[in-house]
């Protein structure tokens, strides 16, 4: 059995994929110092998969601490990087925090590898590394243009750091660039849970139809799109976990024709924020209170992908649709409020 560590595992994309791995027959850990997650998460991989995943809670730009980590696992045989700040808009006013913090701690993961010689690799990035593009679906091949934020900037340097690091040590990385991954575990168990005003689209919807914010707001109704609003590339975040398995497989098997390669993880589809608003609608029959105010610093006008690749090579197809996306994502919050309230029960009259 393959034993895979997975970084940022307590993340909202890190732990579907450690369900993803464990259904598939991994042995997982993972290490996330929770600084914008929490690891009773991992409670609800356990009722998933039967499997308890151990956390390390440790901060990953610290060399010592992400060396102990190896130095207590041995035969660690492959690596999923989640581990960083993703915010968009918190980079552009925080730049230095996120090159601090998502640069140094990939680059001990890194030399962690080589010291270990944990030879597969596989790379969160983002689609951010497009920057603006020129023409739209992007391929891997499309050009990087400049990047949009400072956490765009650091998925660009990332990708440079791992493609010279497996270069010059003979390991071999994957790197993903995902779109804009959303939804939920089918079981309601797992989704997404930002840590305070939720930065992406669909939390601030259902968050908004649930009651928990007052009102949503829609950045910028001057794109020069089809009704004025940014367009995106919306995937599931289960299709997304699927992927780092098959991507990992493909490594394992030695598919790979490169030391470094690269794949799209989209649709193919783009949407735009005002007609996933209106899906959501739909499907859970509440009226959202949102309003329309000016651009967001950070924001791309419109991208979504050329998944070909990722298709053929992979073998990677999608499975659910944008009704399954709002579907999931809805039962998810619906989940969080009856938990919430259950709480409250449990513990009425104690205090």
């Amino acid at each position: 059995m393959n034993k895979i560590l997975v970084t940022g595992g307590c993340g909202y994309i890190g732990v579907h994929t450690i369900v993803d791995l464990i259904e598939n027959g991994f042995e997982v850990i993972s290490a996330d110092n929770n600084s914008r997650s929490s690891d009773t998460i991992l409670e609800s991989v356990e009722q998933i998969t039967g499997k308890k995943v151990k956390n390390y809670k440790v901060d990953l730009c610290i060399y010592d601490d992400t060396f102990a980590i190896f130095q207590e696992n041995p035969g660690i045989s492959g690596i999923i990087h989640f581990a960083a700040f993703k915010s968009v808009g918190e980079s552009v006013q925080k730049p230095l925090l996120y090159f601090e913090n998502n640069l140094n701690s990939l680059i001990n993961i890194l030399k962690c590898a080589d010291e270990f010689r944990v030879d597969n690799f596989v790379f969160s990035s983002s689609c951010t590394v497009y920057g603006n593009p020129d023409s739209i679906p992007v391929t891997e091949q499309s050009p990087m243009k400049a990047a949009e934020s400072a956490y765009g900037a650091t998925k660009q340097m990332g990708e440079r750091i791992v493609q010279e690091a497996v270069n010059s040590n003979g390991n071999r990385a994957i790197l993903l660039r995902y779109f804009n991954p959303v939804g939920a575990h089918p079981s309601a168990l797992l989704g997404e849970l930002p840590l305070g005003k939720p930065e992406n689209l669909v939390p601030a919807i259902t968050q908004t139809a649930i009651g928990k914010l007052p009102m949503m707001q829609v950045y910028g109704s001057d794109y020069p799109t089809r009704d004025g609003s940014c367009v995106r590339d919306y995937i599931h975040v289960c299709d997304i976990a699927h992927a780092h398995t098959l991507a990992l497989n493909y490594l394992f098997e030695n598919k790979n024709e490169n030391n470094c390669e690269v794949f799209n993880l989209g649709t193919g589809n783009g949407l735009t924020v005002l007609e996933i608003i209106h899906e959501f609608e739909k499907i859970s029959g509440v009226k959202l209170n949102y309003k329309i105010g000016p651009r967001r610093p950070g924001d791309v006008i419109a991208i979504y992908a050329n998944n070909d690749r990722a298709r053929d090579v992979l073998g990677w197809v999608p499975k659910y649709n944008l009704t399954d996306m709002m579907v999931t994502a809805w039962k998810w919050e619906l989940k969080l409020k009856e938990d919430e309230s259950i709480f409250r029960t449990k513990n009425a009259g104690l205090n």
